[in-house]
């Protein structure tokens, strides 16, 4: 089995978005097609992705690249993306509303939402890592 090589990253720069009206089950596969890309081959594929969620991980994409924008010392062209997740919220307004089903059953909906958050890191290249 061939070992897996580590890559060292040096600055990090993230970005959340909090109570996203989108089930985590729908946003996963988009943030599985965009881990570990580079920025650019990233806002590209969810640029042209289909799904509703790619439009909320762009904008939370192009908000985490603002704040590297930030620091005069980062090259935003070799940003990566390292760790891009999907967590499960609150349900809608915190409670379940009921729908009434067949021979007096109640049945849950259950409006689900998400944490968005995607973390980018320069990662550092034999020379920038050295000391001279």
């Amino acid at each position: 089995m061939a070992k897996k090589k580590k890559i060292a990253f040096g600055k990090t720069f993230h970005a959340i978005h909090r109570q996203a009206r989108i089930s985590p089950y729908k946003a996963r596969p988009v943030m599985d097609l965009i881990r570990g890309k580079g920025v650019d081959a990233a806002l590209d594929i969810v640029e042209w992705e289909p799904r509703r969620a790619s439009t909320m991980i762009r904008k939370v994409l192009r908000s985490a690249l603002a704040n590297a924008s930030n620091d005069l010392d980062v090259d935003l062209k070799s940003l990566v993306v390292v760790d891009a997740r999907v967590d499960g919220a609150g349900l809608l307004n915190g409670r379940r509303r009921y729908m009434p089903r067949a021979m007096g059953r109640a049945f849950p909906i259950l409006k689900r939402t998400s944490h968005i958050s995607i973390t980018l890191a320069e990662p550092l290249t034999a020379t920038a890592g050295a000391k001279e």
